[in-house]
């Protein structure tokens, strides 16, 4: 925006530009001279500051105009903020008409506020909220249906199975993540016996090392430990894929060549999955219960034999299936919920990652809940 033509208009283009200047005048007014323009305020003649600072501030400012030769909205937008800073009013004397014009529509725009946008209330967020979570509920269950029906279809047609995708699986989500549960379940069977014996040894009770290793990690140590990792690091890779997929547009392509990405990407991932898991977890129950054992020997004096023949005789088959159980129903919910997020990623790099940071935090909260649903219902029946 610049001043229209007149007196105090932008220089041509062919004439000499001169430096913008402001100098106090004999009056008690501020002197304009030269180019208020974008090229005469970065006029390389001028060697000190344009607008002085530390000025008294005064009720107003007087600006003389009468030697200004040329202004544009940037001059304009400067000389107001210069004013505003001095808590001033510019009042302007001698000033080209359409100079004048411009100086106070900059000045009007100045004084009006910017419009905020209203906070909404904390209920209306509350709100928000609570529907963003039942349609992304809604949507869940939708897709649950989706991934059900493109099971019927694999078990009357065998023979789509993509049984190299599900063994690729199985070895990714299963073999690979071997070390990674073995170790962590060894030493949380260490942290185990290591507190139990600290308390036990006061009682005399050392022998009962025995039960608390085993039911800690058979029930509930090994499965929902495995389920955590697994979900981090499986679940995670399953978001991803599926969500860098949607972004290059292959999902589109797999659905225009007649190819059920449902049955090509989810199911495979989920028979892999169901299959992994709870072996992961018996792996984990044996380095969990090995891992009590070394403890139990150093702490308390229990031998290796003596622990095996109490762990034979006092646990029950039932621990190890509740904790393959768990293991399976916590692999449907870590494959469903990350491709369930791989599939509502965006047109973007970044929806890729958020969507499988979403997908951890989920497939973690879900199921820790469904665990303690699991324990509050073995409670009531008994189990």
């Amino acid at each position: 925006m610049s001043a229209p033509d007149g007196p105090a208009t932008p220089a041509p283009a062919d004439a000499a530009v001169v430096a913008a200047s402001l100098e106090p005048g004999p009056s008690g007014a501020w002197q304009l001279a030269g180019a208020w323009t974008l090229e005469g305020l970065r006029h390389p003649q001028r060697s000190r500051p344009l607008l002085p600072e530390g000025a008294s501030p005064v009720p107003v400012k007087v600006l003389d105009g009468s030697r200004l030769q040329a202004i544009d909205s940037a001059g304009a937008w400067t000389l107001q903020r210069w004013v505003r800073r001095q808590s001033a009013r510019p009042v302007l004397q001698a000033w080209p008409d359409r100079a004048r014009g411009l100086m106070e529509q900059v000045q009007a725009g100045s004084a009006k506020a910017l419009a905020q946008p209203s906070r909404p209330g904390r209920l209306v967020r509350v709100g928000r909220w609570a529907m963003g979570g039942l349609q992304e509920g809604k949507a869940f269950a939708v897709f649950i249906g989706r991934v059900a029906g493109a099971a019927v279809q694999w078990v009357r047609h065998p023979g789509r199975i993509p049984r190299a995708a599900v063994l690729r699986e199985i070895e990714i989500g299963g073999f690979e993540a071997v070390p990674i549960i073995g170790l962590t379940s060894f030493l949380l069977g260490v942290v185990v016996a290591y507190q139990g014996a600290d308390q036990l040894k006061h009682y005399g009770a050392n022998v009962f090392v025995v039960e608390l290793v085993g039911y800690a990690m058979l029930r509930e140590f090994a499965p929902l430990i495995g389920a955590i990792i697994i979900a981090g690091r499986s679940g995670s890779a399953h978001a991803a894929q599926i969500g860098t997929m949607v972004v290059a547009e292959e999902i589109d392509a797999m659905r225009t060549l007649g190819i059920d990405p449902m049955q090509r990407l989810v199911l495979p991932k989920v028979v892999a999955l169901a299959v992994a898991l709870p072996l992961l977890t018996v792996f984990a129950d044996v380095a969990g219960v090995f891992g009590g054992m070394v403890m139990a020997r150093s702490q308390l004096g229990i031998g290796f034999g003596e622990f095996a023949t109490r762990f034979g005789s006092v646990m029950q088959g039932s621990a190890l299936l509740i904790g393959v159980g768990k293991a399976f129903v916590f692999a449907f919910i870590i494959v469903t919920v990350g491709c369930f997020q791989g599939f509502r990623t965006g047109g973007s790099a970044d929806s890729v990652g958020r969507q499988t940071t979403l997908s951890v935090v989920q497939s973690i909260f879900l199921v820790i809940v469904v665990d303690a649903l699991f324990s509050v219902a073995f409670n009531l029946l008994g189990i």
